[in-house]
């Protein structure tokens, strides 16, 4: 089976998730958006576990594993990332953010003893640096967007956070689901654990916590569309990756998100992509091909 294909769908997934992420998160806020697309997808999830019968499948021991695996990964890494935006803005925000792939790859090898070896480790090497050169040297710079609050190793700190607390996410979610768990059920897990955790913090009263105008049926909708595409759907396929594949490989293929948005944010803003961008993409489809093409 090639578990790649199903990390490339998910971070596809996610390119459009994200460019329908903008009119939620600029009407509710950052924390409220989650809280509510968290909402939705636990929703959904938790409907289709329980007409799977999925959750049977689940220890007590992997429910504790997979709900950990949600608050470090999606709970924590979520709020790092906001926050590391907020200071650095998106291009530098995403550019630490892409280091995920690469703790997930060197954690991989250490904790469960994966090896990369010739095609596919050039075919990895030649997508995480496609991906760091479309990112950093892709966009067009806007004083808004890219202006620093310091102090700046604060902004770095939450970035590097965010990348460790996502590649550990998928890392203990690894072994759970080797064991042959519904994906599903184990991604309602995670997702529930975050959302609880939002909804404490929500409960503490924490003023950037609330949402910044009241919720409405179109915004509603937009949020579980969102959810659906990039958690309930991309999470899910995600999971599926991890079941059958290596987690190095799949943390490097789920890492290309930023270039699938590249022609899909052509598309809807009109602005062509720099030349730069399109030779980060360039390595990444290159760099593709030789893991799906080739065999260690």
């Amino acid at each position: 089976m090639h578990y790649e294909l199903f990390a490339l769908a998910a971070a596809l997934l996610w390119a459009i998730a994200s460019l329908l992420s903008v009119l939620p998160a600029a009407h509710l806020g950052a924390f409220a958006f989650s809280r509510y697309r968290m909402a939705c997808v636990t929703a959904m999830l938790g409907a289709a576990s329980l007409v799977t019968g999925g959750f049977a499948g689940l220890s007590l021991a992997q429910l504790g594993w997979m709900a950990l695996s949600g608050l470090i990964g999606i709970f924590v890494g979520d709020t790092a990332l906001y926050a590391c935006l907020n200071r650095l803005g998106p291009r530098r925000a995403g550019l630490l953010f892409a280091c995920n792939a690469l703790f997930t790859a060197l954690l991989g090898l250490w904790l469960f003893d994966e090896r990369l070896g010739g095609w596919r480790l050039l075919g990895g090497g030649l997508i995480f640096v496609g991906v760091l050169l479309a990112i950093a040297f892709g966009r067009k710079h806007s004083a808004t967007l890219e202006q620093i609050r310091h102090p700046l190793w604060l902004g770095v700190a939450l970035g590097l956070l965010a990348a460790l607390c996502q590649s550990l996410g998928s890392l203990i979610a690894k072994p759970v689901m080797s064991a042959g768990v519904d994906p599903v059920a184990a991604s309602c897990t995670r997702m529930a654990a975050a959302l609880l955790a939002h909804l404490l913090l929500r409960a503490s009263g924490a003023p950037f916590a609330r949402a910044r105008q009241a919720i409405n049926l179109r915004v509603l909708g937009v949020v579980a569309l969102n959810g659906f595409l990039a958690m309930t759907l991309g999470m899910t396929l995600i999971l599926l990756a991890l079941k059958h594949g290596e987690v190095s490989l799949v943390a490097i293929l789920s890492a290309t998100t930023p270039v699938m948005l590249l022609p899909l944010l052509w598309g809807y803003t009109r602005q062509r992509p720099l030349p730069s961008a399109w030779a980060g993409a360039a390595l990444v489809v290159a760099g593709t091909a030789l893991i799906l093409g080739m065999k260690a």
